[in-house]
């Protein structure tokens, strides 16, 4: 549903599984049958997108403040789409929908979780969208180099993600930007 909406759209979601299997591989305490479930799963981030109004979704100019509150709710939507399935699967994308933008200091949405309360699943989706997000244009901004993405994770190490998630990240950048490219 998602890649149906743009191909640039499928592009993000095949990049931001690739990075986010590769992380969840690097990570001491995840296996490889989770990395998988967080690869696939994480094709569900933003599915509660379907659920708004595309003049805010492919708006070019900066959303105004109702505009933004609108679209904080695909966290929530996805959620209500998502919570009734029994299948890991989509328990797991569940989790990574409701979950990618909370903040390690609790600033995030839609719940405010802060370090550890926020799922595993839910804060490298979080790291892995972002960098994919900032390096490619969007019709609201353009792309930012690699390097100017890594110092803007690097930068929010504790604040905005998780330290530990970083520290990976910043140990096999040279893998990362090479994912990013593909």
């Amino acid at each position: 549903v998602m890649e149906s909406a743009s191909d640039e759209t499928g592009r993000h979601i095949k990049r931001v599984a690739h990075i986010s299997e590769f992380l969840a591989n690097l990570h001491i305490s995840i296996n490889n049958e989770d990395a998988l479930i967080i690869k696939h799963a994480s094709a569900l981030h933003d599915i509660g997108k379907i659920t708004i109004n595309q003049d805010i979704l492919h708006k070019a100019e900066k959303l105004t403040e109702e505009e933004f509150c609108m679209m904080k709710k695909h966290t929530t939507n996805a959620h209500n789409l998502l919570k009734n399935s029994k299948r890991k699967l989509i328990q797991a994308g569940d989790i990574i929908a409701h979950q990618h933008h909370e903040k390690w200091n609790g600033k995030g949405y839609p719940q405010g979780l802060k370090g550890e309360e926020i799922h595993i699943y839910g804060r490298i989706v979080a790291l892995a969208d972002v960098l994919d997000a900032l390096t490619h244009k969007r019709v609201y901004k353009d792309s930012w180099t690699f390097e100017e993405a890594a110092e803007y994770i690097i930068n929010h190490k504790g604040t905005q993600f998780d330290p530990y998630l970083v520290e990976l990240f910043e140990n096999n950048m040279d893998v990362f930007r090479k994912i990013i490219e593909e």
